[in-house]
């Protein structure tokens, strides 16, 4: 039996990594699951999987993950250390998908210890790639991309030479405001916000792709695992969601990934890999789509994408105070305090901010640096929300 351990397990990602797991019968020791607020959720799937552990993330609710494990033999904890320590627990394989920066430190954590990470936390790569793949490469880790679309690209190079691609492309359903007019997103309200028209995901997740702040870490996530030059690296527009990437080589050729919109597929792909496996997903009927949709995205439209080309041309652990600012501004949305449109401005104006400071950003790319950045970029977003409101 493989041991594994999924963080982040009450979200969507932890959700179909739970479902593919339970598929499987007797093929997997369930070591740690970890979830946030969700406690109900966090303790059922513990004790169906009867694991060793269930943390949340919030040290207050830990008397209520007491009560709902009690009898169970699970054992229950809290905090960040606890997260921390959870992911040291010996796995074969780790399912990182914490929303936000919080993943990074049990991210960084279970490479040090040879586990293979599955990596569905893109802002663990925005912030600190670079030390991420480090920590892999120095304990014999490996790292395997979650996110679709980067799954798309690690499965179009199979047996190629990264030195022979020209550009990767990778594609963007639009969100929910890709046919809105532009004067009327600032009026744009947060259940609209939180509907996707392709993919069932978490709600800050599904309001970063209608403002294509996900795109734009992904595109930071591209640069990061893949080693391209930013301007390798495109968006497209592709409102059917069924193609996730596209690799294109030096000698001209073009190789697209196609799958339904179904995160099962991805998560699958890094549960088994290197093999493929049977998994519970659509299959594509071509003839009945008929036809398949790109276009160019309108930088008016998705201004967060020409800042993460700004982010990676600076360098350093601008990544970190990128994430850590549209993080903010998401937060101040959610609670009604900005409009969808001001989060591109909050972020931009703590990119300003940042941007000359040297010391700060170009220092050593450790863990506590970067957890410097973050704190100090959420406090300058922070101020930079309550200029917005005025």
């Amino acid at each position: 039996m493989r041991k594994v351990s999924i963080f982040g397990a009450t979200g969507s990602i932890g959700q179909n990594t739970i479902d593919l797991i339970r598929r499987a019968p007797g093929a997997y020791d369930v070591v740690a699951l970890t979830g946030g607020a969700n406690i109900a959720r966090l303790a059922e799937d513990a004790i169906a999987l009867q694991a060793d552990v269930a943390v949340t993330a919030y040290d207050d609710r830990l008397p209520d993950l007491r009560a709902a494990l009690a009898g169970s033999g699970v054992k229950a904890a809290a905090g960040q250390a606890a997260l921390v320590e959870a992911a040291a627990r010996p796995a074969d394989w780790i399912m990182s998908a914490i929303v936000g920066a919080a993943g990074l430190a049990p991210g960084l954590e279970a490479l040090k210890h040879g586990t293979t990470l599955a990596l569905a936390n893109k802002e663990s790569l925005v912030c600190a790639g670079r030390l991420l793949l480090e920590t892999a490469e120095k304990h014999g880790a490996r790292l395997l991309p979650v996110d679709s679309e980067h799954s798309a690209v690690f499965q179009g190079l199979v047996g190629e030479d990264i030195e022979a691609v020209e550009r990767i492309v990778i594609t963007a359903s639009g969100g929910a405001f890709r046919d809105w007019p532009l004067e009327d997103l600032p009026k744009a309200t947060l259940a609209q916000a939180s509907s996707h028209p392709n993919w069932d995901m978490g709600q800050r997740i599904t309001i970063d792709s209608a403002s294509m702040f996900n795109k734009a870490l992904e595109v930071i996530e591209t640069r990061e695992y893949f080693g391209v030059r930013p301007d390798q690296i495109e968006v497209l527009v592709h409102p059917e969601s069924l193609v996730h990437a596209l690799v294109g080589f030096n000698d001209g050729a073009l190789m697209a990934h196609l799958g339904a919109a179904d995160m099962r597929h991805a998560i699958g792909y890094a549960l088994h890999w290197p093999d493929r496996q049977h998994l519970p997903v659509e299959r594509l009927d071509l003839a009945r789509i008929g036809q398949l949709n790109f276009r160019a995205p309108d930088p008016a439209r998705y201004p967060a994408l020409r800042l993460a080309y700004e982010v990676m041309e600076r360098g350093g652990m601008m990544g970190a105070a990128f994430n850590a600012a549209k993080e903010q501004a998401l937060d101040a949305f959610i609670a009604g305090r900005i409009r969808f449109t001001d989060m591109a401005a909050v972020t931009e104006a703590v990119l300003e901010r940042f941007a000359a400071e040297s010391s700060l950003i170009d220092a050593a790319m450790t863990l506590d640096n970067v957890t410097r950045v973050d704190h100090l970029a959420r406090q300058e977003a922070a101020r930079a929300v309550e200029k917005q409101i005025g």
